[in-house]
């Protein structure tokens, strides 16, 4: 069984560890960068980017999780996606920088504009249920990266190598399937490196 962290400094950390629970993983809360060390894979949970990047500061978590991501998956729902993207429309300078992609911060508008939406996810499924609340969306994307899901001719879902992105909150539904194709991408990683 692989084991999978969820960034527990803001966000919906507990839906994240029942999902990833019910996908076949075990699933711990990571509130301190030691945490890091015998992960297989980790969740960068939604929140408010601005205020998470703080977080990571303070705890200075920024060059432990860029390490980790070397190896390792790392899958960021909403504000994780803002967090893992290489640039973010209007704002100097990148946080992770991990995925080759630019993105738009509450690209389909404010809180009281979230939405729900079913949507077709390459290698996932169909149907699946997107909750979009103050969502990014994925603006453009390189070379390496592949769309997964497009919303109203948006990029939603993508995935660069070892690395998966979601605009919505996938651990808000009882649709766990986002979250069984990140623990198979884990353990197919854990595989080669073994």
């Amino acid at each position: 069984m692989v084991k999978i962290g969820v960034l527990a400094l803001q966000g919906a950390v507990r839906e994240h560890i029942l999902a990833l629970e019910k996908s076949g993983a075990e699933a711990v809360s990571v509130k301190r960068v030691e945490e890091l060390a015998d992960l297989d894979g980790l969740i960068i949970p939604g929140g408010e980017s601005t205020a998470m990047r703080r977080l990571i500061d303070r705890y200075a978590f920024l060059e432990p999780l860029r390490a980790f991501a070397k190896d390792k998956p790392v899958f960021g729902t909403c504000a994780g996606l803002i967090l893992m993207a290489k640039e973010i429309v209007g704002q100097d300078g990148a946080h992770l920088g991990l995925m080759d992609m630019k993105v738009e911060r509450n690209a389909f508008g404010r809180q009281v504009d979230s939405f729900e939406a079913e949507l077709h996810i390459e290698g996932v499924g169909e149907d699946v249920n997107g909750v979009f609340i103050r969502a990014p969306y994925i603006a453009e994307i390189g070379e390496a990266v592949t769309v997964l899901s497009v919303h109203n001719d948006r990029v939603v879902a993508a995935q660069e190598g070892h690395f998966l992105c979601a605009a919505f909150h996938p651990e808000l539904t009882d649709d766990h399937r986002l979250h069984q194709y990140f623990v198979q991408m884990v353990e197919n990683t854990k595989k080669v490196v073994a």
